[in-house]
C-alpha cells in the first residue's frame, strides 16, 4: 500500500510538471533543432525535481496547513484580538524577511542602483540598500495579513480593499522615482513564496472556519492579495525616501 501511494504521489507530481517537459522539448527540438546538451544530468535533474515535488507537496500536507490551521482554531478560541493580530503579523514579517527570491532580488537591485550611481557602490551601501528593501517588504506583508485577519473578523468587504489598494498603487506610481517602480511591482510578486502561500492561506481558512458567521470559501481566501499589494506601496514609499 505505501508502495502505491508513492507511486501516486510521483506520478501526480509529473503530471504537474509535464507541461514544462513539453514546452522545453519543443523549443529545443522543433525550434532550436538541438539536442539537449549533457542529457544525462538533465534527465537525473528532473527525477530529482519530481521527487523533491512530490516530497514538498506532502510536507504540506503533513505540517504546514495543519499548523496554520490549528493555530487559528487556538487562537480565535483564546478570544484575544490582540494576539491573533500579532500572530498574524508576525508570521507575515518572518516568512517573508527570509524568502530567498526576496534577497536576490533586493541585492540585484542594489547593484544595478549602484550601477547606475543611485547609491555609493560600497558594499556598506549595498548591503544598507538591500537590508532597506528587504524590510520594507516584510514589513508590508505582516502589514498585509494583519489586515487581511481583521478583515475576516469585522466581515470587511475584500473588493473594496483590493480596489482602493490598487487605487493608491496607481498614485503613487505617479510620484515614486521612475528607478523604483519597477522594483516595486516585482516585489509584490516575490512575496508569495513556497512558505508564506500554504500558511497563509491555512490560517484565513482556519480563522473564517472559527469565526460563526463566516464562511471558509468566501472569507478564509484573500489574504494571498494583500501580501502581493501592500509591498508595492511600500517599496515605492522607501523610493521616494531613498531617490528623495
Amino acid at each position: 500500500m505505501i508502495t502505491s501511494i508513492i507511486l501516486k504521489k510521483l506520478k501526480q507530481a509529473f503530471t504537474d510538471l509535464l507541461p514544462i517537459i513539453l514546452v522545453i522539448a519543443f523549443f529545443q527540438i522543433v525550434v532550436l533543432k538541438q539536442p539537449l546538451p549533457q542529457i544525462g544530468e538533465v534527465l537525473f535533474g528532473a527525477l530529482l525535481v519530481v521527487a523533491g515535488l512530490t516530497l514538498f507537496v506532502q510536507g504540506l500536507e503533513m505540517s504546514l496547513f495543519p499548523i496554520g490551521e490549528a493555530m487559528a482554531h487556538a487562537l480565535a478560541k483564546k478570544g484575544s484580538i490582540f494576539w491573533l493580530l500579532c500572530f498574524a503579523f508576525a508570521l507575515g514579517f518572518s516568512t517573508t524577511v527570509a524568502e530567498p527570491a526576496l534577497i536576490a532580488v533586493a541585492w540585484e537591485a542594489a547593484e544595478i542602483a549602484s550601477q547606475g550611481g543611485l547609491i555609493d557602490p560600497s558594499p556598506e551601501s549595498l548591503k544598507q540598500y538591500a537590508f532597506g528593501l528587504r524590510m520594507s517588504v516584510a514589513f508590508s506583508v505582516g502589514l498585509a495579513i494583519l489586515v487581511g485577519v481583521m478583515r475576516i473578523i469585522r466581515g470587511w468587504p475584500i473588493h473594496y480593499l483590493i480596489i482602493g489598494g490598487y487605487v493608491v498603487v496607481m498614485l503613487m506610481s505617479i510620484i515614486a522615482p521612475k528607478e523604483i517602480i519597477g522594483i516595486a511591482y516585482d516585489a509584490g510578486g516575490v512575496t508569495t513564496s513556497t512558505i508564506t502561500v500554504p500558511l497563509v492561506t491555512a490560517l484565513g481558512v482556519g480563522l473564517a472556519s472559527s469565526i460563526r458567521g463566516r464562511s471558509p470559501l468566501l472569507d478564509g481566501f484573500g489574504l494571498i492579495a494583500f501580501a502581493s499589494l501592500l509591498p508595492m506601496i511600500f517599496v515605492m514609499g522607501y523610493g521616494l525616501l531613498i531617490f528623495r
